[in-house]
């Protein structure tokens, strides 16, 4: 492989973000046959192809795929310059590239992230929420800095990476007032048969909340079981069944939603981590999340009930 041309490079990032040699050519005010000429030409350097030709239009193949994420950091980064230059030294905002896998409360999720946005020198946050594998693959090919998850590292994923426990609190039952008033008296032995909503099988909790109805001898009524925990919280308020969340966002939930507080365990725990692929912290916003999550939210968590 030879040297790296990235005027080569940019030629690639256009066609591949247009769609089109044609596209790319009027945006670039540059003829249709020196684009072509010149992305055959970076073709040949790399050593690979990196489009299909499907009669006349060109698709990204899985090696086109990988170089233009690594296209896309390289020209955000080169934007990033370019206004930092403009704003002079000394005060280039911060990038945090970071992963929410769907299981975590987007509630939690903002809790979390945060502290992050209140760094003196600025932060342009970039986040995506996802599948844990999904999530994972990008952390391992350094596209995201951090994974924000509701567990570990599972050990049959072929990532090698940190787990960083940020913190951990019971949970908290709500309802829409007219359930609340039904099922609050005698809790948590008045949600036997009554309606309840479940988090779904992503989420580490649900094992460990089940066992708990087991231990305790009840058994609500599941009338519904969602991924999505903010769809789980508007079936709730509208009155479809019971719902419980981490007591760390009860005090912001309570202001919220139009629910009502039914009761809490501590006999179940959800835990909230951050995946790296460093053993060592060093990113200043995810050592601010870190930190505050640590000495600030879970541990004030109890007391929001």
């Amino acid at each position: 492989m030879g040297a790296l041309n990235y005027k080569h490079l940019h030629y690639f990032w256009v066609v591949a973000k247009t769609g089109s040699i044609g596209r790319a050519s009027a945006r670039l005010h540059v003829t249709a046959q020196t684009i072509s000429g010149q992305l055959t030409l970076f073709e040949e350097i790399l050593g690979h192809q990196l489009f299909d030709r499907v009669g006349r239009r060109l698709q990204l193949n899985d090696m086109g795929r990988m170089v233009l994420r690594y296209a896309d950091d390289i020209f955000t980064l080169g934007g990033e310059l370019e206004e930092a230059v403009r704003r002079g030294p000394g005060d280039r905002m911060l990038q945090l590239r970071v992963g929410v896998t769907d299981a975590v409360p987007k509630t939690m999720a903002y809790l979390l992230l945060e502290p992050a946005m209140q760094l003196p020198q600025g932060l342009r946050i970039i986040c995506r929420e996802g599948k844990p594998r999904q999530l994972l693959a990008e952390l391992a090919t350094h596209q995201l800095d951090i994974v924000i998850a509701d567990s570990p590292l599972p050990a049959n994923v072929e990532v090698r990476g940190f787990n960083h426990l940020l913190g951990e609190c019971g949970l908290d039952f709500f309802a829409a007032p007219t359930l609340a008033r039904q099922y609050r008296k005698g809790f948590p032995h008045s949600l036997d048969g009554a309606p309840f909503l479940l988090p779904g099988d992503d989420a580490a909790m649900r094992p460990r909340l089940l066992r708990w109805f087991d231990r305790i001898g009840i058994r609500p009524q599941i009338v519904g079981e969602f991924d999505d925990g903010a769809l789980m919280k508007a079936f709730g308020e509208a009155g479809a069944g019971i719902f419980c969340a981490p007591q760390a966002v009860t005090a912001r939930l309570k202001k919220q939603l139009a629910v009502q507080f039914l009761g809490t365990t501590n006999e179940v725990n959800e835990q909230f981590y951050a995946v790296s692929m460093e053993r060592r912290l060093t990113h200043p916003a995810v050592v601010a999340i870190r930190s505050t999550a640590r000495d600030k939210l879970f541990g004030t968590a109890h007391a929001s009930a």
